[in-house]
């Protein structure tokens, strides 16, 4: 509703047009714009010979980049705003910028490319999504979101509870880039971690782990985390990101086999989108659940009490939930 009281399509245009800055970010990117402005390459002449671009369409998506916050203008120099400088400098600490290698890679942005397919089918319009074994893109995944993870993981780290004076086993299911298990490795210096993935993805975690000085105290688990025998006497497992993956009996199955697996008074740690129950909030919780309809068979967005419904029917006395500031996920405590 405009001030005059008329309505106009702001919403819809802003919507279905939205690819463009979703471009203009991955384009600044691949030309390494923030690094180049966080060097001293400020003006339109210095970006376009550093970054071997034109001058007018080094005005144009720098002016964009203005407009979406990415960036500041100050006469005609550009300036990077707080999270440019921290998150999108390739030099920084903690880069993001390879969070675009999966996020929009093509076998991610295919899955959206027909929703309303997905939406009849109720499911991903590929039979398998990205599910199928050694399924290229964890690989992706593994690199492309490590740096997110890493953050996250220092994070997690501090939700979890254990015996610093004893050994300790840890089971990171579906471990990826092995950042979860590996911050956990790394603020218990007798925790010894199991890693289940597929094989081409755990080569990526035990580079990841030898490159953290954990390597000695990282196992390597190969094959599907329904199949592959866990073995026993875990002190806390890890299911970072998995069960919306998966329908709820399927969840069901697991958690079950998790329960078996885990030492008595052993703790289970869930990492998640969780929308709230009415499932529309909060909006980066409640639109995952699209991703998992578009990109798996019968994945979803499980909120807190699905979570609790399902860690108690494989045998869980109590689930408890806790917010992780900064990130916009949520961590569930289950425990024997």
């Amino acid at each position: 509703m405009t001030d005059n009281g008329l309505l106009y399509p702001t919403l819809i245009f802003d919507t279905l047009t939205a690819y463009r800055q979703t471009a203009a970010l991955r384009g600044a990117i691949d030309l390494d714009v923030f690094t180049a402005i966080a060097e001293g390459a400020a003006t339109v002449a210095a970006l376009a010979q550093r970054c071997r671009a034109s001058e007018r369409g080094i005005r144009v998506l720098c002016d964009c980049l203005v407009v979406l916050g990415f960036l500041t203008k100050d006469a005609d120099r550009y300036v990077l705003s707080a999270e440019s400088a921290a998150f999108l400098d390739r030099r920084a600490p903690l880069y993001m910028g390879t969070l675009a290698d999966f996020l929009n890679s093509p076998t991610i942005s295919r899955g959206f490319e027909d929703v309303a397919a997905a939406v009849r089918k109720g499911g991903a319009i590929d039979d398998a999504g990205t599910l199928g074994p050694d399924h290229p893109v964890w690989v992706e995944f593994a690199h492309g979101m490590a740096p997110r993870a890493a953050l996250t993981g220092d994070l997690l780290a501090d939700a979890v509870a254990l015996d610093a004076t004893r050994t300790c086993r840890v089971l990171d299911i579906g471990a990826s880039h092995g950042l979860f298990g590996i911050a956990v490795a790394k603020r218990f210096a007798r925790a010894e971690i199991v890693a289940v993935d597929w094989e081409n993805v755990l080569q990526v975690a035990n580079e990841n782990a030898r490159a953290a000085g954990v390597g000695d105290r990282f196992c390597a688990l190969q094959g599907s985390a329904f199949t592959v025998d866990f073995g026993g006497g875990y002190d806390l497992v890890l299911l970072m990101n998995f069960l919306h993956h998966f329908d709820l009996s399927t969840c069901d199955r697991l958690l079950r086999k998790v329960h078996a697996a885990l030492l008595p008074g052993g703790c289970v740690l869930s990492l998640d989108f969780m929308p709230n129950e009415d499932r529309v909030s909060p909006p980066a919780a409640a639109f995952f659940s699209l991703a998992m309809l578009v990109t798996t068979p019968h994945g979803d967005a499980y909120t807190f009490g699905d979570y609790e419904r399902m860690f108690r029917r494989a045998g869980f006395a109590r689930s408890e939930l806790r917010p992780l500031p900064p990130s916009p996920q949520r961590v569930v405590l289950s425990f024997k």
